[in-house]
């Protein structure tokens, strides 16, 4: 499990994807320390298993599912990445539950100051926004961060000078492609509803197969 809170900027050293996985090799030095091979670093807010260890780097391999999910695919070498090693039991909780578990992708579709701050506008896909809720805690490229607004198609955040200097989301210019992770209390209390699949069902106009919830007025009426 992570916080979203970046430790260091990493650089790609190689990438190598063949088909729909592969390989990644990575320059860093803090998230280095403590780390042995099997530990989990989260590379712009992807969980990747540390496969072998450098001076100046280590390597994860590469999974079909992570490519199709995250912006990977589009990853080359001299990039900068966020780093984030997995939360140690006794450290302190700076941003919100994160699993390393990428929902899907977004894209930058504008950067505007505002004083010390900067608003930074990120198109979504609908399944991404449904759990997206103003001043709620959102995950981009591993940043722990807290919504300011959603509108149907996208979702801003304000930015402050740290975060600005110590993760690369300000270096993104826009139609960059983010990595995008809901709030997992959010996923949870959705599929304990049966909310997703009410809309699938909804926007099929049939009765499409998945479970159902259990949660209705009267069971709420009869145990609570």
């Amino acid at each position: 499990m992570f916080t979203g809170i970046i430790e260091e900027l990493g650089t790609i050293k190689r990438i190598s994807i063949q088909g729909s996985s592969g390989q990644i090799a990575i320059g860093a030095d803090k998230v280095l320390e403590g780390t042995r091979i099997g530990d989990s670093i989260a590379v712009n807010g992807i969980c990747l298993t540390v496969t072998s260890l450098q001076k100046d780097g280590f390597t994860a391999d590469i999974m079909a599912e992570t490519v199709r999910r995250s912006s990977l695919s589009g990853a080359g070498r001299g990039d900068l990445v966020n780093l984030e090693r997995a939360m140690a039991a006794d450290g302190r909780f700076g941003g919100h539950i994160v699993s390393g578990h990428i929902d899907g992708t977004g894209r930058v579709l504008s950067c505007r100051r505002e004083e010390n701050a900067v608003w930074v506008e990120i198109e979504a896909p609908p399944r991404i926004l449904r759990l997206i809720v103003e001043k709620g805690s959102i995950c981009i490229d591993g940043i722990s961060l807290t919504v300011a607004s959603v509108s149907p198609t996208a979702f801003q955040v304000s930015v402050i000078p740290h975060t600005g200097e110590e993760t690369t989301l300000l270096k993104r210019r826009q139609g960059d492609m983010v990595n995008l992770e809901n709030d997992v209390v959010g996923k949870y209390v959705e599929k304990l509803l049966g909310l997703g699949e009410a809309e699938k069902r909804t926007a099929s106009g049939t009765e499409a197969a998945g479970p159902k919830s259990c949660l209705t007025m009267e069971f709420l009426e009869k145990y609570l």
